[in-house]
């Protein structure tokens, strides 16, 4: 049996996600979110990963390309949201192998100098052990009431080329 990753345009796939994304984030789970009232931005690109033994999606990975503003100087970002994976599919390793898809994918694009993610503090030693480095500074992001201070969830960076571990980031848009 074989693994099936697919990395495919984010708006053409978001049907297909979609019940797994409601699956993993059902409104019971999202009532005790601090962020469950954030406004999130659309994936350009997900990984799906299938599951091998009944060939439904099992994970997905939201990637998300944004120029932000680091410190007062614009920087071209890649961002990894809405990463899930479904309950019966769990530690088996696919939101490594989804998780490294994403990450090979924003590698490819040149202009991209750094990747940045937010999660909660149950899931840091997952991305510690892949590299991911937790960034101190203030992050910024539009919601519908204006620009907020992001603090619903810790941001995590990659060095794509080299990535920031402190200052001041304005993610320029909704946050993911």
């Amino acid at each position: 049996m074989s693994i099936e990753i697919d990395i495919l345009n984010g708006d053409a796939s978001r049907q297909r996600a979609e019940p797994l994304l409601r699956a993993v984030w059902s409104p019971d789970v999202m009532k005790d979110k601090s962020w469950g009232d954030i406004k999130w931005a659309h994936a350009d690109l997900r990984v799906l990963l299938d599951a091998p033994d009944d060939g439904g999606l099992a994970c997905h990975v939201g990637i998300y390309f944004r120029t932000i503003i680091w410190n007062g100087h614009k920087v071209h970002v890649g961002g990894i949201g809405g990463v899930s994976t479904r309950e019966d599919c769990r530690r088996r390793g696919y939101a490594s192998l989804a998780l490294d898809a994403a990450v090979h994918t924003i590698r490819a694009n040149d202009a991209v100098k750094f990747a940045i993610l937010f999660c909660e503090p149950h899931n840091f030693a997952f991305y510690e052990a892949r590299g991911w480095h937790h960034f101190t500074g203030e992050v910024t992001c539009e919601q519908p009431s204006g620009t907020i201070r992001f603090e619903a969830m810790a941001p995590l960076v990659n060095d794509i080329v080299r990535a920031p571990r402190q200052g001041k980031i304005d993610l320029c848009g909704l946050p993911w």
